[in-house]
């Protein structure tokens, strides 16, 4: 999972950089409109594949998925060196959707497997060390990306290589994994990504705490990709910070995500308790929101053209500030995500975990998409970042206020969790 993740990373970050500066034009469309146009082709297949993958996965053994769909890893990393060594651009996009599927069709693997492997009381560790992996293989591989395409000279080769050396560790890595026998070899596999779809959302709303976890994993990406996306913004135009800061708030958040995920099992012990989700909850928005309250930090003027590095972004009043708003929205996110994901697996019927798995990959994809647009519609109509810091604080609130009107076992989980905090003080 970590290598997967660390790959996806590595071969984005690098194509992006890539086409930023070297292409001219791909296919008739400017290098900014692909740039942009890029994350939609990844996350593509989500849509396509992923209620499918999840038929396949419960139909079949998962080791052997996994070591196929880490043998097509490699296969597709070699066509990524090809593509860079030659700077192919247009070849490389159509890499990028393959990377896509591959994460698509590993996607409900990795998270229904974890039940066949563990208790009901070791989930909760399980899930933390997956959401601290992966947010450690973002970061860890959008740096490599960044830093590996912009060496002087064999850039686009050393690239390529470390790609294809990851891939064939990941399906040596995925040799090791014991069997986990398959749960329904009687479904029947649908390549229609339609149909498989409606049904598998059909499944999902059998079960009300399921159905309405994943619709709060999808908002976690929503919020997320709305945060990540706008470090670049908010670094250039309002801290007049360069690329550096933004790789420094990427590795705050990154890294924040994997303490608040460890940390869960520390604050509530092996059981799930779902009190964790109210109390992300609240710290995500309270952490926005004085995001927005900081404002536009005062700055000293720089030469035209010129942006301030780390040292000069943490000697600016405020910057302490930031830093520590970032970490904590971070750190609540990590509380936040794993009881979801813990919730859905084990209280998901075995034989169709897989495809529950695989409907939450479809509406992650779905909500991220939306993020984007919003994202764009609140630029163009000049909303500032930090405005948008508060919409995103406030929109938090509501979306998860909604939800847990509809599962009041949140609620009743949180305050049983005050009243015993409370009565121990």
């Amino acid at each position: 999972m970590f290598l997967g993740a660390f790959n996806d990373n590595f071969f984005k970050n690098a194509l992006i950089i890539l086409i930023n500066y070297k292409a001219q034009q791909i296919m008739g469309v400017a290098p900014a409109q692909m740039v942009a146009l890029s994350g939609g082709i990844f996350i593509l297949p989500f849509f396509l594949f992923s209620a499918t993958s999840g038929q396949i996965a419960d139909k079949y053994e998962k080791t052997k998925i996994i070591a196929f769909v880490k043998f097509a890893e490699i296969l597709i990393m070699a066509l990524a060196l090809f593509g860079l060594v030659y700077e192919k651009f247009a070849f490389l996009l159509l890499v990028l959707f393959l990377m896509g599927t591959h994460s698509a069709f590993f996607g409900p693997v990795k998270y229904s497997i974890l039940p066949q492997h563990l208790k009901d009381d070791e989930m909760l560790a399980g899930n933390a060390l997956i959401e601290a992996g992966t947010f450690l293989a973002i970061l860890l591989g959008t740096i490599c990306g960044g830093v590996l395409i912009s060496l002087e000279s064999n850039a686009s080769v050393i690239v390529g290589i470390g790609l294809l050396a990851v891939a064939i560790l990941g399906f040596y890595m995925s040799r090791k994994i014991p069997n986990a026998a398959p749960v329904d070899p009687e479904i029947k596999i649908e390549w229609n990504p339609v149909s498989p779809t409606i049904k598998v959302f059909k499944l999902a709303k059998q079960n009300s705490s399921v159905f309405h976890s994943i619709f709060s994993i999808s908002w976690f990406w929503f919020f997320g990709a709305v945060m990540l996306s706008l470090f670049p913004i908010y670094c250039r135009e309002y801290l007049n910070a360069g690329a550096s800061v933004v790789t420094l708030f990427l590795a705050i958040f990154s890294i924040g995500i994997g303490v608040g995920s460890m940390l869960c099992e520390k604050m509530v012990g092996k059981k799930l308790d779902l009190s964790l989700v109210v109390l992300g909850t609240l710290g995500m928005s309270l952490f926005t929101l004085d995001l927005f309250l900081i404002g536009k930090p005062i700055i000293l003027l720089q030469a035209p053209g010129a942006f301030i590095g780390i040292s000069g972004f943490l000697a600016i009043p405020g910057a302490i500030r930031i830093v520590f708003d970032l970490l904590m929205v971070s750190i609540f996110s990590g509380l936040y995500i794993v009881p979801l994901y813990t919730l859905m697996q084990i209280r998901t019927q075995v034989e169709i975990r897989s495809r529950i798995i695989a409907a939450n990959n479809v509406l992650n994809a779905l909500f991220m998409v939306s993020s984007a647009i919003l994202l764009m519609q609140l630029i163009k109509f000049r909303w500032s970042v930090p405005q948008i810091f508060m919409v995103l604080a406030i929109l938090n609130l509501a979306f998860m206020s909604f939800i847990f009107a509809k599962e009041p076992e949140f609620l009743s989980s949180f305050n049983t969790r005050l009243k015993a905090v409370f009565k121990r003080n």
